[in-house]
């Protein structure tokens, strides 16, 4: 019973970190299209007037993020998405055929879970950093009368689709963190696993032990008795 409440807790665990992975990827793939593969996080600009005489401005940028910061974003969330379904898929035989990991497999799985765990964390930091200065640039850190948010209605007239930048980014970033909690959570169950495995095999070899001493035992006293009919 407790093996199959751990195997549903990681499969619960593996479809959640599933879902919130595909919520990070799909709105940061469309934005790399609206933006036609121009990375807005970390961007630098600002807003300059048309001309002297008229009120009207637009906002010109200085330079783009690095295509990196948001290749390595949707990579990640790739990687989450593909590593939570295969496991999420190998948990879920174990739970239907009542199988268990080994000590190998336990440590392994250890492992990978700490480093997406670590890679997302990277990936969830640089999309909220790297959105936070494209915020920055686009409000003038605040002194703007409109918000990121409701920029995001207007036309920044940079020949992209920017209609819909912050509810993508703020959907990414919702996903990203959410996935990289319920990895946390992976991590913490799969230590769980491997410190269970440890103890069980440190009780087996202390079973095997004790057992080798009690047959030396046994054949000492049957040895002894051997040569005491013996003497008679």
């Amino acid at each position: 019973m407790a093996l199959n409440n751990f195997l549903f807790a990681q499969c619960v665990l593996y479809f959640l970190a599933f879902l919130f992975s595909f919520i990070a990827v799909i709105p940061l793939t469309e934005n790399s299209t609206d933006f036609h593969g121009k990375c807005i996080l970390f961007t630098e600009g600002m807003w300059l007037s048309v001309n002297i005489t008229m009120e009207r401005e637009h906002f010109t940028v200085d330079e783009w993020g690095p295509e990196s910061a948001c290749r390595f974003s949707v990579f990640i969330g790739l990687l989450s998405l593909l590593a939570s379904a295969v496991q999420a898929w190998r948990s879920l035989f174990f739970l239907c055929k009542g199988h268990e990991d080994s000590f190998f497999y336990a440590f392994l799985n250890l492992l990978i879970s700490s480093f997406v765990v670590f890679v997302i964390f990277i990936a969830s930091t640089i999309v909220s950093v790297g959105f936070n200065m494209w915020c920055d640039a686009i409000t003038e850190k605040g002194s703007l009368p409109q918000s990121c948010e409701e920029l995001q209605d207007r036309d920044l007239e940079l020949n992209l689709e920017n209609s819909s930048f912050y509810d993508q980014f703020a959907i990414a970033q919702f996903g990203l963190w959410a996935a990289w909690l319920t990895w946390l959570g992976i991590t913490i169950l799969a230590f769980l696993k491997v410190y269970h495995n440890y103890r069980q095999e440190d009780l087996l070899d202390s079973l095997i032990h004790e057992k080798e001493l009690l047959i030396g035992k046994s054949s000492s006293r049957n040895s002894m008795q051997e040569e005491k009919s013996g003497v008679i």
